[in-house]
């Protein structure tokens, strides 16, 4: 019932909004003046044009053409379109993003009821609803843009993997990266979320094969006491030896005690030790992503970039800054959790239990910070002259409002990232805390460009490992939600402007 309430919730609100968007701006818009009559050609059937001003694959084409396909015998019966291509209006092509929409808050759900089993429907149902309801995916859901199909190719991806179908991930993973290809990034991150779940599995496993030996050899050893006491001092001898060879491998015995009691240094060793021992097992589970790891790399080598089209207006950068724009975003996202006098006096609790190694971090931190917002931090030509998205005003009225106000935000970046390692460090081991914040930089920092959207895929990373548990912190954070995605589709639909330099309305978006 959990599916079918949160798919029901979704298109509620799906439907109604889409239906006033095609009706106000009934024509493509913005990044859909490229992808509209990009997906058009290819339901005319013309597969070998492209647009050189697309960057991404053409995933999402295939997908649309999949959609008008199987849309085509409803629309041929009520006369509404009497060929394919005529089928493929901007409405329809926009309404791929409403079905994933609702296909991507069932994923959403089937991974909270994976990952916490003992919640109950309803508070699942809130939870996956509140996530659909998260402004970057929800305004796009609208629009004819990659980004919700993105999500809900990699959402489905990391579902597999968790349900052990690793060929079936594979396959939605080389989905997801014809659907925008830093995917790669993401796939590889499920796939080495995949070898922890296995190995710290394995080792649980052995633990509990050595705890049942140990203790069975105890019994008998207490019964043999009394009677063979040169036996029995030989085998305490053999076992106290065994114990001494055992000491330095980590068994741990569930993810939320692992990841807050052992150092990373021995997660890792007991990573490398567990694979060593199951490698052929490893190897036949993962090799499919392997093989798309190698397709990928062929694609690389043929096109000579990640970009498929406006290459010099994409070229990887060193914009290191980015991942402290990512981290302060997310932040305010999910403000309930990360800005309470509660959380920070649990934040500022863990550094004081070890001052030394806590504060040592903290100002390794921040000097790195303060390197990448100096050194590091890039003003795309498109994020200074288009005053179209929000990033244009938030760049110039605080980053740029004084020469200080970059390096005054490193503690804010600073306190964000802490804050979200110790809200994953509550659910996750601290080495797949690791795997995702490197993930997570290799996805943003090449990217020149300062773009909420890409931030989306990594949020939901995020907040989906949080044990947010309590209805009043999704409550809220649903009403920051709501309350500007009215703003937002109120400023795109009903206050227009113009340019002088061009004709045609223009909109504010994200």
């Amino acid at each position: 019932m959990g599916r079918i309430a949160t798919a029901a919730i979704v298109s509620l609100w799906v439907i109604p909004v889409s239906v006033l968007v095609n009706r106000i701006v009934p024509d493509p818009y913005m990044d859909e003046i490229f992808h509209i009559p990009q997906a058009q050609k290819y339901c005319n059937g013309d597969f070998m044009s492209w647009d050189p001003m697309i960057t991404t694959p053409p995933g999402l084409y295939f997908l649309s053409l999949v959609y008008v396909a199987a849309l085509l015998p409803s629309k041929y019966v009520l006369q509404l379109a009497p060929s394919f291509p005529e089928a493929c209006s901007t409405a329809v092509l926009r309404s791929v993003n409403g079905v994933l929409a609702v296909l991507c808050s069932i994923i959403v759900y089937e991974i909270i009821t994976h990952l916490r089993p003992a919640l109950d429907d309803r508070k699942a149902t809130l939870f996956a609803t509140v996530l659909a309801l998260y402004p970057l995916h929800w305004f796009f859901t609208f629009l004819y843009y990659t980004d919700v199909a993105s999500l809900t190719a990699v959402l489905a991806m990391y579902l597999a993997c968790l349900k052990k179908k690793y060929l079936f991930s594979a396959l939605l993973g080389a989905m997801a990266i014809v659907i925008r290809q830093t995917n790669i990034i993401w796939m590889l991150f499920v796939a080495c979320s995949g070898v922890i779940d296995i190995t710290m599995a394995h080792q649980k496993d052995s633990v509990e094969v050595d705890d049942s030996k140990a203790s069975n050899r105890g019994t008998n050893l207490s019964a043999l006491n009394t009677s063979v006491n040169v036996s029995s001092n030989l085998k305490r001898r053999k076992s106290r030896g065994n114990s001494k060879a055992n000491q330095h491998i980590f068994y741990p015995s569930n993810t939320s005690s692992a990841s807050q009691t052992l150092g990373l240094l021995h997660e890792i060793q007991a990573i490398i030790l567990s694979s060593w021992r199951i490698k052929w097992e490893l190897l036949v589970s993962f090799s499919p992503f392997f093989f798309v790891l190698l397709a990928f790399v062929a694609f690389l080598l043929w096109n000579g970039s990640v970009v498929l089209g406006a290459k010099e207006a994409h070229a990887v950068s060193p914009h290191f800054a980015q991942i402290m724009y990512f981290s302060i975003v997310s932040a305010l996202f999910a403000a309930p959790l990360h800005f309470t006098i509660g959380h920070a006096l649990d934040l500022f609790q863990s550094f004081w239990k070890n001052r030394l190694l806590g504060f040592l971090l903290l100002f390794l931190a921040s000097i790195a910070s303060l390197l990448f917002v100096h050194f590091f931090s890039i003003a795309h030509p498109y994020l200074l002259a288009d005053n179209r998205h929000y990033t244009f005003y938030l760049w110039r009225k605080i980053i740029k409002f004084h020469w200080s106000m970059k390096y005054l935000l490193v503690p804010f970046y600073v306190y964000s990232w802490f804050s979200i390692f110790q809200l994953l460090g509550k659910t996750r081991r601290r080495i797949w805390t690791l795997v995702y914040f490197f993930a997570t930089s290799a996805v943003l920092i090449p990217a020149p460009l300062i773009e909420f959207r890409y931030y989306t895929i990594p949020f939901y990373f995020f907040i989906l490992h949080t044990s947010i548990n309590d209805n009043r912190s999704w409550l809220l954070i649903g009403i920051l939600y709501t309350v500007l995605n009215a703003f937002t589709m109120t400023m795109f639909l009903f206050r227009p402007f113009h340019w002088d330099h061009e004709p045609g309305v223009q909109r504010f978006i994200w």
